[in-house]
């Protein structure tokens, strides 16, 4: 009895594969340094806070780099008892959110040094969400999706919250938190029903179950995957599930708002693509539909209602809608030029929104109040590389030719046609026409004389890490926008979901 009882402990050990989490360790790996270098030590050095999260990042995009180089000669690799899954698209994820990392953490030191903000909790924080993330774009079972975004999302209210001295602070992270517990147990509750449905939570299982059965009556099954949708809705801000989103943007600390444009947002989309392309692919007749109905609602909410907005951040935020918007129209393609689409929209996006994000910082000046669009009027005369900048970064937005924003749009909207969504594409480029509306507003503005009785303008000083982020983020959208072939391939080879 003794031998069998040692057999059976020996069959139930599952070995762990750490390397295949690399990038994920390395991030959390960043953050257990940071709390015990801040707990060892009794003087608050900020610029070394960020160096250790930029080598953190840095050293996850190394991991990323050696992972895909390893699926290209072995395959895609499973790990945590099947619950993991190292593929092209997690890779993928693994470098959009590395990046965005790197660039939040060269933008959030110059803002804390300037609130007297400086300490470690921020970038400890910045790096347990991108952990959760990751984890998000590598679950290859609902229960672990669920725990990295939960991880992603926790850190994210705490960030929202971070300026103690601003009330809005604190009202973006109550109703963030708020909303977003409510959206996690919708989502909950439907990872729930598709185990009551298929008696499984492993994504690859669920999609073998679905292949190979054909149930009768699924309303169960369907029941589960709207509430699926719904929840991870809610962390792309799709439309109807977008109402947090103005108002959180608003007020939370400007760095935390562009991570979480960029960071969130790609995190929440990894979740959509791998459940409903990956698992829910014979089920695509019943989804296709209500992804498409979503995508008009997002694109046109959120190109209208920017529009009307003289907030800065509320503008950039509604933006942030309509963008989701395409990236929902790759999705409904459900092809493999329409996932290759997304995918690209998403990297170009995650440089666009963090680039932005940062001469919002630098524009509001102390106390991260100043967001009204009268305070950029004659910012070509005080700071022309500044203006130049956000001219660029903008216009990509807008999708102007030459820049990375005009090739994704331009990607997601003939995946559309391709897959016969004509009417879809159609409204894609219509909502392109609303929004470069309010982009070109602002560089007029940017670039329009002073009005009489204006007082002059203060020389807005530019931190190195802004500098820094800014030349990346621009060389990136106007290279890219002009040579994108290794990057659109890099996107197409990730596009094999396991």
């Amino acid at each position: 009895m003794m031998l069998a009882q040692t057999a059976n402990q020996g069959q139930l050990r599952i070995p762990v594969e750490y390397s295949a989490v690399l990038p994920v360790l390395a991030l959390i790996g960043g953050a257990l340094v940071l709390l015990t270098w801040s707990s060892l030590t009794r003087h608050r050095r900020a610029g070394g806070y960020a160096l250790v999260t930029v080598v953190s990042g840095a050293v996850a995009l190394g991991g990323a780099w050696r992972l895909w180089n390893r699926i290209g000669d072995h395959g895609p690799i499973r790990a945590m008892a099947d619950a993991v899954v190292i593929d092209g698209f997690a890779v993928f994820f693994m470098v959009v959110i590395s990046i965005a990392v790197v660039l939040a953490a060269l933008v959030g030191d110059a803002y804390l040094r300037r609130e007297d903000l400086e300490g470690p909790e921020f970038h400890v924080l910045l790096l347990l969400s991108a952990s959760g993330g990751m984890l998000m774009a590598t679950a290859n079972d609902l229960i672990v999706l669920f725990l990295g975004l939960e991880i992603l999302s926790i850190a994210l209210y705490v960030l929202a919250g971070f300026h103690g001295r601003r009330q809005q602070s604190y009202e973006a992270a109550m109703k963030y938190f708020v909303l977003g517990a409510f959206s996690s147990a919708l989502l909950l509750y439907g990872i729930a029903l598709v185990y009551g449905s298929t008696g499984s939570t492993n994504l690859a299982t669920i999609a073998t179950y679905l292949a190979g059965n054909v149930a009768v009556d699924n309303g169960l099954m369907l029941a589960g995957m709207v509430l699926l949708l719904v929840g991870l809705g809610f962390k792309v801000a799709a439309v109807p599930f977008h109402m947090w989103t103005p108002d959180v943007y608003q007020g939370s600390p400007t760095p935390v708002t562009g991570f979480m444009a960029a960071a969130a947002k790609a995190a929440g989309f990894a979740g959509l693509l791998r459940v409903f392309v990956s698992t829910f692919d014979t089920l695509k007749l019943d989804w296709q539909p209500i992804i498409a109905v979503l995508a008009v609602a997002t694109l046109l909410v959120g190109s209208v209602l920017a529009v009307v907005q003289t907030d800065i951040k509320r503008m950039l935020a509604y933006s942030s809608i309509s963008h989701a918007g395409y990236v929902l129209v790759g999705l409904q393609a459900a092809s493999k030029r329409g996932i290759a689409g997304a995918l690209f929209y998403l990297l170009a996006y995650t440089f666009m929104v963090l680039g932005s994000f940062a001469i919002v910082t630098v524009v509001a000046r102390r106390g991260d109040a100043d967001h009204d669009l009268e305070s950029y009027r004659g910012l070509a005369r005080n700071r022309p590389a500044l203006a130049l900048a956000f001219t660029v970064l903008l216009m990509a937005q807008a999708g102007i030719p030459f820049t990375t924003g005009f090739l994704a749009k331009f990607y997601v909207i003939a995946a559309a046609v391709d897959s016969g969504s004509y009417v879809l594409a159609t409204i894609a480029m219509l909502a392109a026409v609303i929004a470069a509306f309010f982009y070109l507003r602002v560089i007029l503005v940017m670039y329009a004389p002073a009005a009489e009785g204006d007082e002059p303008l203060v020389r807005l000083p530019v931190p190195r890490t802004v500098g820094l982020a800014l030349v990346v983020t621009v060389a990136f959208t106007v290279a890219v926008g002009l040579l994108p072939g290794p990057v659109i391939d890099f996107a197409r080879h990730a596009t094999l979901i396991f």
